[in-house]
């Protein structure tokens, strides 16, 4: 990340998407829609409130690149003779075709819908993902040669495994939406419906318009989604219902933040107790308003506060309260084993089902999570693969790319810029509300500018720029301790106690999740120790050390892939 992050801010916005692009494969999809794994652990968000804007930093790379055409891989016209078929074209299948095409793979992806893309296309609504991002990106594998049949319908795994192909990757998804079965639902039938599907009638046209009072059940940020689209789509009173406190949603919080900028009210301990239904017609809902209590464990649990139950109007219920899984195509007769939630018994790390050449990856796999994880999964699965297809080991496994090398460029420079910015996080900045609102399709984000991504980016603070420490060239002057900002260098007697070591540290060193850096025994029979958990990385130690024993040396990581052995 912070190698791209870099590169952004030198201009060089092909080179950050391609680094981006090689890892997880749709950085112009993830730069608007990733939930931000990465972003809690940034240690800018120690210093500030807010991280480095990771995840929109990849849209900067995305909007701003040139061509890439001239930088994909390679596709070998002779083909190594094995063929592939990949069940769904969601980001896990997409990701198995980008590392297994390169190799020499026939590659064939069957999914129902009209264009590949999997839940990318069908439940991210175009207001946050535009299609013209997606299906580039979606593009650039299946242009690599795969053969695509769409609008297919796998009813049968046994008629894909009949086809003699060398494995079968599966990546359906978690296409199963969640129901309440409460008191009135089949009299308020077509007026209740699954937030998921829904949401891919919109995508895909066949929904255009909505009732004017409409109820989102769900805390998470397929309710998000629903209940900004209901608004798009003709809702006048829409509103957001779960039955679990605010702060315990599941939704990410600027998913939560954008809904009620777009004047979405939430409201949360409200537990759905029937759908109220006259001549008919659904009339709307009513509630039970519970509190959360929580035991000594932190085990949540919702409890009635006896007032009244609540009744709300709606002409249109939608469910978005989970995703589970569903495999009724594969037959049980197959030597692929499930267990008791109907989950396919895989192997942790291979991702193989316990029929040798049958693979599962992405919400299909363990459950649903998100689109990093599948394509994490996807590039795993396809190692796997391979190796499966040669007749390998499957746990004998390439190792990621790693390398250290020393930043230093001159006696007082660095090839990063190690000023610490004290710039607060940027504000990605929407479009008017009233333009947002007409059309489901206009992009809300208007994401960086140049300008803005520069300064964004500026706000790094080169996690992967580490220091070096060499006790053979230390002279024991403490130069480095006098000039460290954050005062995280220590020269002390080292003790076997660690809690004893971080008692007598300059600075106070309480994050014990956070280990110390420390060196072998100097001359004086002292040792340095740095607290890595507040050292910024700036090479100020560097810069002032008359001996360079401190060093600034760059790491970097690429995951491994399928073929990155030969």
């Amino acid at each position: 990340m912070p190698e791209y992050i870099r590169l952004i801010a030198q201009q060089r916005y092909t080179d950050a998407y391609m680094i981006n692009w090689e890892s997880n494969v749709f950085p112009g999809v993830l730069g608007r829609t990733c939930d931000r794994p990465c972003e809690p652990a940034c240690r800018r968000g120690r210093i500030d409130e807010e991280p480095v804007a990771i995840c929109r930093l990849k849209r900067v790379a995305a909007d701003n690149k040139d061509s890439i055409a001239d930088r994909l891989p390679q596709i070998p016209e002779q083909k190594n003779g094995k063929r592939i078929a990949c069940v769904g074209g969601g980001p896990a299948s997409l990701t198995v075709a980008r590392d297994l095409m390169p190799l020499g793979y026939s590659i064939d992806i069957y999914d129902n819908q009209r264009a590949a893309g999997g839940m990318m296309r069908s439940q991210i609504p175009s207001f946050r993902l535009p299609e013209t991002v997606l299906n580039e990106e979606v593009n650039f594998i299946l242009d690599m040669g795969v053969t695509t049949f769409l609008e297919t319908e796998v009813t049968s795994m046994a008629s894909i495994l009949e086809k003699n192909y060398d494995a079968v990757f599966v990546g359906t998804g978690a296409p199963k939406g969640k129901l309440l079965n409460l008191p009135g639902l089949d009299e308020a039938g077509s007026a209740v419906y699954i937030g998921i599907q829904w949401l891919a009638n919109v995508a895909f046209g066949h929904t255009e318009h909505v009732g004017k009072k409409v109820i989102v059940l769900g805390g998470g940020n397929t309710a998000m989604d629903c209940c900004r689209t209901a608004k798009r789509l003709g809702g006048e009173d829409v509103r957001v219902v779960v039955r679990s406190p605010y702060a315990d949603m599941k939704a990410s919080p600027w998913e939560k933040e954008d809904a009620q900028h777009e004047g979405i009210p939430i409201f949360d301990n409200h537990t759905p107790k029937e759908f109220v239904v006259e001549d008919g017609k659904l009339k709307g809902m009513l509630f039970e308003k519970v509190e959360a209590v929580y035991d000594e464990n932190g085990k949540r649990s919702l409890v009635p506060t006896g007032e009244d139950w609540v009744f709300m109007e709606a002409d249109v219920v939608l469910m978005a309260i989970g995703q589970e899984n569903a495999f009724p195509w594969v037959e049980r007769d197959l030597g692929i084993d499930f267990d008791q939630w109907d989950m396919p018994k895989l192997d942790k790390v291979s991702f193989q089902s316990t029929r040798p050449n049958v693979f599962f990856g992405g919400d299909a796999a363990f459950g649903p999570e998100n689109v990093i994880t599948a394509v994490a999964q996807g590039h795993q699965a396809a190692v796997s693969i391979d190796l499966f297809c040669q007749g390998k080991d499957l746990h004998v496994r390439p190792d990621p790319h790693t390398n250290l090398v020393s930043t230093k460029m001159g006696v007082h420079e660095w090839n990063y810029d190690n000023a610490v910015e004290i710039d607060d996080r940027y504000v990605v900045p929407l479009v008017d509300l009233d333009k947002a609102l007409s059309d489901r399709k206009v992009e809300v984000e208007l994401g960086f500018d140049r300008e803005t991504g520069f300064k964004e980016a500026e706000r790094c603070l080169n996690c992967d720029v580490q220091t070096v420490f060499d006790e053979t060239r230390c002279i024991e002057c403490d130069a480095c301790v006098d000039i460290c900002p954050t005062d995280c260098i220590t020269f002390t007697a080292n003790e076997d106690d660690e809690s004893v070591l971080r008692s007598k540290l300059t600075g106070p060193s309480h994050n014990l999740a956070t280990d110390l850096y420390v060196s072998a025994e100097l001359p004086t029979a002292r040792v340095m120790v740095k607290d890595e958990n507040i050292c910024l990385h700036c090479g100020l130690c560097a810069e002032r050390c008359p001996t360079t024993a401190w060093d600034m040396q760059k790491y970097f990581y690429s995951v491994s892939k399928a073929g990155q052995a030969a």
